[in-house]
């Protein structure tokens, strides 16, 4: 039974590791615990989003390939099916809590050795290093204003009174400053 009062569950934070020379990781334990459903932890990972790689939980993959299976046969998305599918691993974690990436996973993503372990919303983001501090000082520095853009964007879906995409790209410069 669900508290309509309590928030729901997210992911969160960043952690910096190393794969060691298995191609392993440790996630941390409080990432490893949102992960866990029906008293086991099992995920997938998978390829990301800007040069990452994503961990789902058991359940939203399901849900992602349920929605998937009525667009199956789409031409235009053919390529994508066979890449995205091809490259999901189902995994968990040894007893230290390391988690194996597979090396068509690890190319993909232009890893190396350090990484670092993203918590966003319902997924864990998996980056190389050198990649996640280039866009964090892009963003830190302002030299991404594509990004402040989304930024503000973002921020102000939180603003109730905003309804539709043109009355929120009016409201720009008032988030600016968040």
């Amino acid at each position: 039974m669900c508290d309509n009062n309590m928030a729901p569950f997210f992911f969160n934070g960043s952690t910096y590791s190393k794969l060691d020379e298995k191609n392993r990781f440790v996630l941390p334990q409080q990432m490893r615990y949102g992960l866990i459903e029906k008293g086991q932890l099992q995920f997938t990972l998978a390829l990301g989003l800007g040069g990452s790689l994503a961990i789902y939980r058991k359940s939203d993959i399901e849900k992602i390939v349920y929605k998937f299976y009525s667009k199956q046969h789409v031409a235009r998305y053919r390529k994508f099916f066979t890449l995205f599918f091809s490259t999901l691993h189902h995994a968990t974690c040894d007893k230290l809590g390391r988690v194996l990436v597979p090396s068509v996973l690890k190319r993909a993503a232009a890893i190396h050795q350090e990484i670092v372990i993203v918590g966003v919303l319902n997924k864990i983001e998996v980056w190389p290093l050198e990649k996640y501090e280039t866009d964090l000082e892009e963003f830190l520095c302002g030299k991404d204003e594509g990004l402040d853009k989304i930024t503000a964007e973002v921020f102000a879906l939180l603003d109730e009174n905003v309804s539709d995409h043109g009355r929120l790209m009016g409201k720009e410069e008032e988030y600016q400053e968040i």
